[in-house]
This record gives C-alpha cells, sequence and structure tokens, in this order.
C-alpha cells in the first residue's frame, strides 16, 4: 500500500499543479517546451502539435512545466538572454510577457491545488450533508463531561453556557473546538453563563497524545466537554461550496498555528512530516478505502498550495515575490540579485527537504520510535 498509496497520491495532485500552470500559460499565448511528471531522465514521452514534450520521469516526487523562456525547470530566467532576445524569440516567451500574466500564469498553479482541496470536500458535504447539533439553543452548552475532562477539574458544571474564551465569542461548539484542540498545555479563561450570571473560569488545556490503529501519535488539545447529539443535514451544492471554503480556510489557520508553534518551540519538529512520512499515510489510508484515502488528498493538496506560496525563490510564492518587487521599482531586479536569491531558494529548498526527510525517517518503526 505504501509503494502503490504514495504515487498515487502525489501524482495527480503535481499534475494538477503543473496543469494548472499550463493551462493559463496557453491561455496567455505562452509556448511550454516540455510538461514533466517526475524529475531526471525520460521513461516515456511524446511531443504534441505545439511543440510541447509530454512526459514522465524516473523520479516521482515532484514535476514542472517548463516554458519558453525558462533556464530550467523551477523556471528561473536567464537575464541576459531576456535583455538580448530577438522579435522571434520574445514571441510566446514566458519572460517577456506583461507582468500581470507571468503572476496569473504562476499563481495558476496553487490555485488548482486549492480548487482540487475545495472539489473534494465539497463532494464530502454534498455526499453525507453538513453536521448541526440537535437542539441549535444547546450549541455551546455543556451536556456531559468525558472520563478525564479539564474542564471539570477546573470548576465548569454541566447545564454552563460557554460564551466566550480569552474575551473571543463563542456561539457554536465548533469555536471551542478551534480554540482547543491546536493549543495542548495552554492556560485560557473560560466565561460561562451560570444561574443568570456570568463568570470566569480558568482552564488549563488537557496535553492529549492521541494513537490511530497504525500507531500514528498526534498531540491535540482537550478540554473534556460534550455539547448536544449532532445530526447531519442535507445540503445543495452552493451550500456545499460555501462549507467546503470555510473549512479550507479553518485548515490553513491550522497549518499556519502548527508552524508558529514548532517555530517558538511549542511543538517538536518530529511533527513535521516530509515524503517518506507521506508515502505512509498515503498507503495507509488507501488500505480504509477511498474516502478516507480522497480526504488525506485534500490535507496534501491544500499543503502543497501552502508551501508552493511561501516567499522562497525558486517556489511559486518566490516568483510572486519577484514580481512584486517588479511592480514596486517598475522594473525588475538586476541578474545578480536574481541569481543570489534564486541559489539561496534552492539552497533552503534542499535543505528544508534533507530535514524532513531525515525526521521521517528516524521516525520508522525500525529505529525504536
Amino acid at each position: 500500500m505504501y509503494i502503490i498509496g504514495f504515487p498515487l497520491l502525489l501524482g495527480p495532485l503535481v499534475t494538477l499543479h503543473e496543469l494548472g500552470h499550463y493551462l493559463v500559460g496557453r491561455w496567455f499565448g505562452v509556448k511550454a517546451e516540455a510538461f514533466s511528471v517526475g524529475f531526471g531522465k525520460e521513461i516515456a514521452g511524446f511531443t504534441d502539435k505545439h511543440g510541447t514534450r509530454w512526459k514522465l520521469s524516473a523520479l516521482p516526487l515532484g514535476g514542472y512545466v517548463q516554458f519558453k523562456g525558462d533556464m530550467n525547470p523551477a523556471s528561473v530566467p536567464n537575464p541576459e538572454e531576456i535583455a538580448n532576445a530577438t522579435p522571434e524569440e520574445r514571441e510566446g516567451s514566458f519572460h517577456h510577457a506583461s507582468l500581470g500574466k507571468r503572476a496569473l500564469i504562476v499563481f495558476a498553479g496553487p490555485a488548482m491545488n486549492i480548487l482540487v482541496t475545495l472539489a473534494i470536500l465539497a463532494s464530502f458535504f454534498m455526499m453525507f450533508g453538513k453536521p448541526v447539533i440537535a437542539d441549535p439553543e444547546q450549541t455551546n452548552v455543556v451536556v456531559r463531561f468525558s472520563e478525564e475532562s479539564a474542564a471539570r477539574d477546573a470548576g465548569i458544571e454541566e447545564g454552563d453556557r460557554i460564551v466566550a474564551i480569552d474575551g473571543d465569542r463563542v456561539t457554536e461548539f465548533d469555536d471551542i473546538q478551534d480554540r482547543v484542540m491546536m493549543y495542548p498545555g495552554k492556560d485560557i479563561v473560560m466565561r460561562v453563563e451560570r444561574d443568570g450570571g456570568t463568570i470566569d473560569v480558568p482552564v488549563t488545556i488537557a496535553d492529549v497524545e492521541e494513537e490511530d490503529r497504525f500507531g500514528n501519535v498526534s498531540r491535540i488539545g482537550r478540554i473534556g466537554i460534550y455539547s448536544s447529539a449532532m445530526s447531519f443535514e442535507p445540503v445543495g451544492v452552493i451550500e456545499a461550496t460555501r462549507l467546503s471554503v470555510e473549512q479550507t480556510g479553518k485548515l490553513v489557520d491550522m497549518m499556519v498555528t502548527g508552524i508558529k508553534q514548532i517555530v517558538v518551540g511549542d511543538r517538536s519538529v518530529k511533527e513535521l512530516g516530509g515524503p517518506v512520512t507521506i508515502g505512509k499515510f498515503a498507503g495507509e489510508q488507501l488500505s480504509l478505502g477511498p474516502l478516507a484515502f480522497f480526504n488525506l488528498a485534500a490535507l496534501i493538496s491544500l499543503n502543497l498550495a501552502f508551501i508552493n506560496l511561501l516567499p522562497i525563490p525558486a517556489l511559486d510564492g518566490g516568483h510572486l515575490a519577484f514580481y512584486a518587487a517588479e511592480a514596486v521599482r517598475r522594473k525588475p531586479l538586476g541578474p545578480r540579485s536574481t541569481e543570489v536569491a534564486y541559489r539561496a531558494g534552492v539552497a533552503i529548498v534542499l535543505a528544508l527537504m534533507v530535514f524532513v526527510t531525515f525526521i521521517d525517517i528516524a521516525k520508522l518503526p525500525f529505529f525504536g520510535n
């Protein structure tokens, strides 16, 4: 399952990412010289009537579309060639397209991954409906406690209505989950309505490690309360789309929060994952069936968009940062600055890949973790 799951997950997601670049590029009249699934030596391929070489390459850890005028698959420009290009060479060249067109072509890749996430989540909402509280009036009321409950230990009682956490208003149970799950061990103040009045109750969120059936451990926050019973309400396309956008926003917020916590030391770097972890999870979720696998695909697709939009040269976000600087300066950055930035960006990306791969390997069972 690991061997099948990894290419089955990343292959289509990377292909769709690059297809986003390709389609918008073609729309703007930019010629694509090569479209590759994977890196390295070509295994199989063909050249279409537009002169684009479509190929499957040996290393299935990514892919690229190389437009006319690109110095390499990372779309690094060659300043001398750009400046001295003939009118024929400028025709259909990516780097001679307008600034707005270049920015849209670059953004189209991450945008495609975001659309994939939205489509998968919207499909789930249409299949299963949206979760709703059986009694809407009880959505933020404590109905019962779990066996071990940080909230009960702190003085929260059954029947209390939670109206705010750290001063932020709470209107439904999801608001409580959002303020708790990503913050294990954090001290919060919960404002509750009780007997016609309000009181503030300090609560320390429990730091819980939960293990799934495959032995994967997740560190999350719990306060051990339950609200009213849940049911599922059918929704149409428009409502499902709205819910998928809302859920995607929550996932992005969780990603940003997790990265911040790793940077400041609130979470271990061991929680990072690279290709080995992705392959492991892909195989595990594939073994659980198509729904679990597509759910993981939605998360990984959003991660691909998020990572690619980071302002690191050689990634899509780095290109967009250069274009933003070009828009402000009304001219491109100098050749030397561009070269140094791209070299630094490639070094950062490679170093990060090596780092997370070492973490992946260290987490494998035969190393004792």
